[in-house]
């Protein structure tokens, strides 16, 4: 008789609306467009700083924060490399590339 005495069927009531508030609740956090951007920026700033971590590894240089009082001179001055010459290969590659896309879509046509 448990299932019918109106009390206890007030307080499953109850406890189901709590829960189910709770749980609108985190829906409406998690789809949130402030929540989705905060995500969205944690990540990539996450994916940049391995980005920078592994061109540092592949330049063989080491990282290291830098200050908002830091001269901009003197941010690589302890391990300075050559740095020209990657700049010059990696816009080398990248004026190919687009010679290459360029030259197929006028192929196309």
């Amino acid at each position: 008789m448990a299932d019918t005495d109106p009390d206890e069927l007030e307080r499953r009531i109850a406890r189901t609306r709590a829960e189910l508030a709770q749980t609108v609740d985190a829906i409406a956090d998690r789809v949130s467009p402030k929540r989705v951007a905060e995500r969205t920026v944690a990540d990539v700033k996450s994916r940049a700083g391995h980005f920078v971590a592994s061109v540092g590894d592949a330049l063989g240089v080491t990282p290291r924060p830098v200050e908002y009082g830091d001269d901009p001179d003197r941010v690589w001055e302890d391990e300075r490399p050559d740095l020209a010459p990657v700049l010059i290969g990696i816009g080398a590659v990248l004026v190919v590339g687009a010679a290459i896309v360029l030259w197929r879509r006028r192929r196309r046509r």
